[in-house]
């Protein structure tokens, strides 16, 4: 693996996932492979689990890390080629990019979308340009399209706690008071699709994915009948894909509530976090029994290991 940004740099997702199992039994079995190597962290945006749980991979396997919120600490960034530079953004991505590469050996890019134009937030562009003009491996921390290490740890989850048939796994929308990115259930759906689970997607009518992330599953609209004897059931909200980053319903119907686990088979709960307490997820489901949130965000810190390992041993 040279990148990870998303399920096509893996060679073999099932070899991936019993990696980051067995580093969660003994974290610091590799603690000298990233010695004197440094993790560059580069966040246009917010983050707590990545961030946080990155740091702890690198650091469990020797690497030193550094961090940057390039939106607030850096200098505004010119994406686009060719332009003549006399307006507010005093540093162009060629430079920027190349300079990082100079000082760290492995990057990771966080970049939301603006939910403005579909064209230009799928396009990746930025994400494009740091493996073009850094020379580094390249991690995405996050994107417009995809959370590719999300997904791993979501895998990782349910191969820790699947039953011993085929689970059913259903990715149900939730409704919320803002427009969120597609990326977290595209990259879920993508992952998912390529995994040995019977795989359901339920939302309402009008916030279908691409047709990119969703092949292989069964789409649903109405939730109670998706939910039919689920074994592990994933919360998340999302904007409009074709109606591009647009509310089209806030229907609090569709919120999991214990009532709705009913028709499941005793499903445990995922979400990737932060999540709206009674928006998104009733919190007598986040509280209870079924809740399996933290298992889950516990298990990034191994899936970002995992990913680590396998770059510093197939790079340096």
């Amino acid at each position: 693996m040279r990148n990870f940004t998303s399920i096509q740099d893996v060679d073999d997702v099932n070899i991936l996932v019993s990696e980051a199992i067995e580093l969660k039994k003994n974290p610091f079995l590799f603690e000298n492979l990233g010695k004197r190597k440094t993790l560059g962290l580069i966040f246009l945006n917010p983050s707590l689990r990545t961030r946080i749980s990155t740091q702890k991979a690198a650091n469990n396997l020797g690497m030193n890390t550094m961090v940057m919120n390039l939106d607030k600490e850096g200098w505004a960034l010119e994406t686009e080629d060719g332009v003549v530079m006399n307006g507010h953004k005093a540093e162009h991505i060629k430079e920027a990019a190349a300079v990082l590469g100079q000082y760290c050996d492995i990057i990771g890019i966080r970049s939301f979308p603006k939910l403005e134009n579909r064209e230009e937030d799928y396009s990746e562009n930025i994400l494009k340009k740091l493996i073009s003009y850094t020379g580094t491996p390249i991690i995405s921390l996050e994107t417009a399209t995809r959370h590719p290490l999300q997904s791993l740890a979501d895998l990782m989850t349910i191969k820790e706690l699947s039953p011993n048939r085929r689970p059913k796994v259903v990715l149900t929308w939730a409704p919320h008071i803002k427009a969120l990115p597609q990326a977290v259930p595209n990259s879920f759906a993508e992952w998912m699709s390529d995994s040995n689970v019977d795989f359901v997607i339920t939302h309402p009518e009008g916030y279908e994915l691409s047709d990119e992330f969703t092949k292989g599953a069964e789409i649903i609209y109405e939730q109670d009948v998706a939910l039919q004897d689920a074994d592990f059931v994933y919360v998340k909200n999302w904007s409009s894909y074709n109606n591009y980053g647009k509310i089209l319903s806030t229907d609090k119907n569709w919120m999991l509530t214990n009532k709705k686990l009913y028709y499941t088979g005793n499903a445990r709960v995922m979400h990737c976090l932060p999540v709206r307490r009674d928006v998104e997820l009733a919190s007598e489901v986040l509280d209870g029994q079924n809740s399996i949130v933290i298992n889950q965000a516990n298990n990034r810190v191994y899936a970002a290991q995992a990913v680590l390992k396998n770059i510093l041993e197939n790079n340096f």
